[in-house]
Formats: structure tokens, sequence, C-alpha cells
């Protein structure tokens, strides 16, 4: 026979309470670190940090160019099946 689990610590928390809790996690941190959709300065600096972690014999675009041409043509075309994202405007 299986018990039934009863419901503690957040789990048992209403859904408002729950998403008060969670939404403290994203305002922890700096609203200028928060997304690279609104600071593509700051993703280009994490790209190339993740890429310099990588020995260069282990970077397989830097050793295939053929590889990389063909996962760009893959991501421009998933692209171009969802429909265009409205840009945002900036205020301040």
């Amino acid at each position: 026979m299986v018990q039934a689990r009863s419901k503690r610590g957040f789990a048992a928390m209403d859904r408002q309470k729950q998403r008060e809790i969670a939404s403290k996690g994203g305002q922890s941190v700096p609203s200028e670190k928060r997304s690279f959709s609104k600071d593509p300065g700051l993703a280009a600096e994490a790209g190339r940090k993740g890429g310099q972690s990588v020995a260069p014999q282990s970077r397989s675009f830097s050793q295939n160019r053929a590889l990389a041409a063909q996962a760009g043509r893959k991501g421009g075309e998933a692209r171009g099946s969802r429909p265009p994202t409205i840009p945002v405007q900036r205020v301040g």
C-alpha cells in the first residue's frame, strides 16, 4: 500500500507565497546582469570567457568549419520558423 505524502515546506505554501519567494531570486541579481538580451556586450564577454575555458584542440567549431557552418544554418532555419519578436524600447 502506498502512503500519500504530506506537503511540507515550499509545496505546502499557497501559490501567492510561492510566487513571492520565487521572485526574490531574480531580484537579487543587479538589473544590468539579469539578462543577456538587455546587454549584448555582457553576452559577448560571457561567450568569450566560456570559449577561453576550453582547450583549442577541443573547440570543435574552430577545428571544423563545415560543422560550424552547418550549425549556423540550422540555427538560422530554426529562428526563421518562429514569429519575429517585437523589439522592446528602453525607457530612461
